[in-house]
């Protein structure tokens, strides 16, 4: 494990594994860099994969208050300033990240899965004062339940009674994963308002100038696939892709047919301009 300092003296834990051209893995909200330990094994015979939890998480140092994404930036640009890499993998928030990141800092490869994003007023958001409500009355799940509903718009699930699915909420809390995104689940509802307070046209990525890969699950909710879209549209050195069977959670799960086409375009000589 290296340490690297970011720009407010911060001491960045970095896990480093592989060969090959280096990657720098940000991750989702809710979860740390355990969760996408396949996903490092199965790239590290073919890139130098850099890992490391962002603030608030396990070996993390603490966020800098009020939180702003622009923390998450920075210790990005720290890191890819210590390692050299030039090459980002960002899911969910960590994409959001990684995507904004891509406008000022030295990204030239860009993988992205289900990219959180708050376009053209989808996702709605509405659903965030009822969260903040339950959390500050210690429910944390029916929080969950409410966040999951909000955020799996597209399942049948969500659709259930609320007290339904706060029971079902409360069987997950007690499992090691339930209990982590419980815990979480505060610093993830900054996150969340952080996508929804940067919201808009897409038209405000235009000038990423990496080549982006711009991949959603087919079983994932569908504003990821339309968001990546319209992001194909103005980012000029993109292409979308489509994972079957995939949810949101696949790039931890780490299938073959996921990993091993970002593992080509990561490898793959970079896009020229015509």
């Amino acid at each position: 494990m290296q340490r690297v300092t970011a720009p407010d003296g911060a001491s960045i834990a970095l896990h480093t594994s592989g060969t090959g051209p280096g990657v720098v893995l940000v991750h989702g909200g809710g979860v740390t860099i355990n969760e996408y330990r396949r996903l490092i094994a199965r790239l590290s015979d073919r890139c130098t994969v850099h890992a490391y939890n962002r603030r608030g998480r396990l070996d993390a140092p603490a966020r800098r208050e009020p939180y702003s994404v622009e923390q998450e930036i920075e210790d990005l640009g720290a890191v890819l300033e210590h390692t050299g890499a030039r090459n980002v993998i960002g899911h969910s928030y960590g994409g959001f990240v990684a995507l904004r990141a891509a406008l000022r800092l030295p990204i030239e490869r860009l993988a992205l899965y289900d990219a959180a994003l708050h376009i053209d007023g989808t996702p709605d958001g509405t659903y965030l004062d009822a969260v903040d409500e339950a959390l500050r009355a210690g429910r944390t799940a029916r929080a969950v339940a409410i966040v999951a509903a909000g955020v799996n718009t597209h399942s049948v699930v969500s659709r259930w009674p609320l007290s339904v699915r706060t029971a079902i909420c409360r069987v997950f809390l007690r499992t090691p994963i339930g209990r982590q995104m419980g815990d979480l689940l505060p610093m993830t509802m900054f996150e969340i308002r952080q996508v929804q307070a940067r919201g808009g046209s897409a038209d405000a990525y235009a000038a990423v100038t990496a080549d982006v890969l711009l991949a959603c699950g087919a079983n994932a909710p569908g504003y990821f696939e339309e968001h990546h879209d319209k992001l194909a549209r103005v980012i000029a050195r993109s292409r979308t892709m489509v994972v079957a069977g995939a949810r949101h959670d696949a790039i931890a799960i780490a299938p073959p047919r996921l990993v091993d086409p970002i593992a080509d375009f990561l490898t793959a000589p970079l896009t020229t301009s015509a």
